[in-house]
């Protein structure tokens, strides 16, 4: 008896997790719109602008930005060519290994990512804080 209730309420703070989850990324959604961006756009450019390097422009390979974010291949590779698209990040060769794609953050994408920055940050506060 005492397992099945330890069970249940593990069960039941996976799912309070999950329902959490759900509520952040709506609000994330709704709040970012505005902007021209969801979540997962906003996650991209967060993930690239965090990155400092000390030649160079600042980029990541598509695979380590994959490892950061909750997307599949495909969608992450989508969501990168629509960011492209709209002037907000560039795709280039990886030196390194011909095969592989670096990104970054462009002047634009930099810019827009400061202005929402506080945006996403204020969302976080309010859904993820006690009170």
């Amino acid at each position: 008896m005492a397992a099945q209730q330890a069970e249940q309420a593990l069960v039941e703070q996976w799912r309070d997790i999950l329902a959490l989850h759900a509520r952040t990324q709506c609000e994330l959604d709704r709040a970012l719109h505005g902007h021209g961006l969801c979540a997962s756009d906003f996650e991209v450019l967060d993930v690239l602008a965090g990155r400092r390097t000390p030649k160079g422009t600042p980029s990541y390979r598509v695979q380590e930005i994959s490892e950061r974010v909750h997307l599949s291949q495909s969608a992450l590779s989508r969501l990168i060519a629509r960011l492209e698209k709209e002037g907000l990040v560039e795709r280039g060769m990886c030196p390194e290994d011909r095969r592989g794609v670096k990104v970054c953050l462009t002047a634009k994408g930099r810019a827009l990512h400061g202005e929402v920055l506080p945006v996403q940050r204020a969302v976080l506060a309010r859904m993820l804080t006690d009170g």
